[in-house]
């Protein structure tokens, strides 16, 4: 592996916008193999058997941070991706559904607001490391759910190559088998 240098950056125009718009969650263990494109490093196939994928709408402190630890001691480097999701009102059945996320490490699509789609723990799947089910003390409090997923991987959180706007299409995953199938949640 060569470990020079490819390309510079210049400072970019003011056209970003902060945030996750989407995250969906599938469940791990069906996704066998990944190919990343040398040139662009999107992740441009995923072989394997597609896992049903569950979607959540987020607004507001969601976020998807990767820190890069790298030793020169050991010789190492790794990137844990931390995913911030905020969901805003309690349900019987969403208790239920971040209880099953909680005890599993699912592979997680996000989407952000410029347009992005990115796979947090595409290999080793994400575990949620913290969160909180809260009821708000005042009027205009969050009654809602917070949660941490945490994803430990060999790149940061890889960008997924799109051409439809849609994260999960036959023409962008034509290596996974299976019928892909979103389920959306519910406005309870």
């Amino acid at each position: 592996m060569s470990c020079t240098l490819n390309t510079g950056r210049k400072i970019p125009c003011k056209s970003a916008f902060g945030g996750i718009k989407t995250v969906w969650l599938g469940d791990f263990g069906g996704i066998t193999g990944v190919t990343v494109d040398s040139t662009t490093k999107q992740v441009t196939t995923i072989a394997g058997t597609q896992p049903d994928w569950y979607q959540f709408d987020v607004k507001g402190n969601s976020s998807l941070e990767t820190t890069v630890t790298s030793s020169r001691e050991n010789g190492t480097t790794f990137y844990e991706q931390t995913l911030n999701i905020t969901l805003k009102k309690l349900s019987k059945a969403d208790n239920k559904e971040l209880k099953l996320m909680a005890y599993g490490r699912p592979h997680v699509a996000v989407e952000d607001y410029n347009g992005n789609f990115m796979m947090v723990g595409l290999v080793n799947g994400a575990d949620v490391s913290g969160g909180t089910v809260v009821t708000g003390a005042a009027m205009g409090d969050l009654s809602g759910y917070t949660l941490t997923l945490t994803g430990m991987e060999t790149t940061p959180a890889n960008f997924m190559k799109n051409t439809t706007g849609v994260v999960f299409n036959s023409t962008d995953f034509a290596a996974l088998t299976g019928t892909i199938t979103i389920t959306e949640g519910t406005n309870s």
